[in-house]
């Protein structure tokens, strides 16, 4: 086991870490020796002695607090909270061809992703930072989106919930920086297959893009507007999370960090 990071025996709680960018945190984290507490809808796979899975609707406040005091009486603390649980559903603000069809924007996708992509992140922050405050220290990072910065077509929604990531990642590190809380953010940009790709999901944003799924799943191997050449890995995006998670970052706080191989539309 690698030490350099000296996380181990550290507890803490990943929303949506079953599978996905979360899984791959949650396995990162293991190897560390840090103790997790995964907050998801699903069980994942991986089985541990160091991993406790809690059922949770993180837009929920009663099921989040009540399971943030489970987690503080079973494991004794929170030392940091992983962000990660969020949802993205593509969508059209006007369909010209079909309005009010299927795949133009809806108040019930609008207020799902909302729910759970900011109300839930929300939720989650402040439970466990008022347990943090009692012992004034401990890491909040809030996983946002290289697009939440620069918009994407057909996922506008997804993108402006990623953009108020990044403004409570700033706003919050002031706030809680006065008790000794740390909050930063991680933004992926275009990562490696995450298992997430539904055949749905693909069919929506195919379609909020004027083109076809076979179009859609060519374009995912296209790296030219990445600098650095390829896709990110799931490894790297728990690799900078570890980073936060450890005293090696003790004097970064209020920044959110891309990870997309230097990816801008400049």
């Amino acid at each position: 086991m690698s030490d350099w990071l000296d996380v181990a025996g550290k507890k803490v709680i990943v929303t949506g870490g079953s599978s996905g960018i979360g899984a791959s945190i949650i396995d990162e984290l293991l190897g560390q020796g840090v103790v997790v507490a995964n907050f998801d809808l699903q069980p994942g796979k991986v089985v541990h002695e160091n991993l406790y899975y809690f059922q949770t609707d993180i837009s929920n406040r009663q099921q989040v607090e009540e399971n943030i005091t489970k987690v503080v009486e079973e494991l004794g603390q929170i030392d940091g909270l992983v962000n990660n649980a969020g949802i993205n559903v593509p969508r059209l603000l006007v369909d010209e061809v079909d309005p009010h069809g299927q795949f133009e924007l809806s108040d019930t996708v609008f207020d799902k992703m909302m729910a759970i992509n900011q109300k839930g992140l929300f939720l989650m922050t402040q439970a466990v930072a008022r347990t943090m405050m009692k012992r004034h220290e401990g890491v909040i990072i809030n996983m946002s989106s290289e697009c939440g910065l620069e918009g994407s077509e057909g996922q506008s929604p997804y993108a402006a919930t990623k953009a108020a990531v990044n403004s409570f990642t700033r706003s919050w590190s002031k706030e809680l920086g006065k008790q000794g809380i740390r909050v930063v953010g991680v933004a992926p940009g275009i990562m490696e297959e995450t298992g997430l790709r539904t055949e749905a999901y693909e069919t929506a944003l195919a379609y909020t893009r004027g083109i076809s799924v076979e179009e859609l799943r060519k374009n995912y191997d296209k790296t030219t507007t990445i600098p650095l050449g390829r896709s990110g890995k799931l490894s790297e995006v728990a690799d900078l999370v570890c980073y936060y998670l450890s005293d090696r970052s003790s004097y970064i706080t209020g920044v959110t960090t891309n990870v997309a191989g230097g990816k801008t539309r400049g």
